[in-house]
């Protein structure tokens, strides 16, 4: 009788650290960043990320400088938002952008911005918006009147569902 209550108690610890790990250790699968390079020369780079079924694309061609590291961070919330965001982690490029698209797949487009220049006092410059085309699933620049200079992209889609 006293080694099943001792039995007991050991189940009753073990699920209970089991219970205290669990609270304790974030396992947010909606969420991630990442860095990624990107390469001037003129030729054309993609980098892609994904959250289940939700992806982002990045594609761009640019000049000067040299390779620059750059993030990408995914976000799925519960109100059925994906969102994607790229930026330079140093506030300012020293690329000029030949080109740039981002694409969503799995998520409509609802909302897209792009800065030239971010700073840590919140003095970021927005492009304007004549120098982005926001399509369903597409952000791209405005050939001829975007100005060359990125440092932070944010597209925000609304999750598609398969009707019955």
């Amino acid at each position: 009788m006293a080694s099943q209550i001792n039995l007991c108690a050991v189940h009753a610890a073990i699920l209970v650290m089991f219970m205290l790990i669990a609270a304790f250790v974030p396992v947010d699968a909606s969420s991630k960043t990442v860095p990624f390079n990107i390469k001037p020369g003129g030729t054309v780079n993609t980098f892609t990320e994904s959250i289940e079924q939700y992806v982002c694309s990045f594609t761009s061609a640019s000049q000067g400088g040299t390779n620059e590291e750059w993030m990408m961070s995914l976000g799925l919330s519960d109100d059925e938002m994906f969102s994607c965001t790229l930026w330079r982690p140093q506030g300012v490029s020293y690329l000029l952008f030949n080109q740039f698209k981002v694409e969503l797949k799995g998520a409509k487009i609802k909302y897209a911005n792009g800065y030239s220049q971010t700073a840590p006092a919140g003095q970021d410059v927005l492009l304007k918006q004549d120098e982005l085309i926001i399509g369903d699933s597409v952000v791209t620049h405005a050939e001829g009147k975007f100005r060359s200079q990125l440092s932070k992209l944010t597209v925000v889609g609304l999750v598609k569902h398969d009707e019955l």
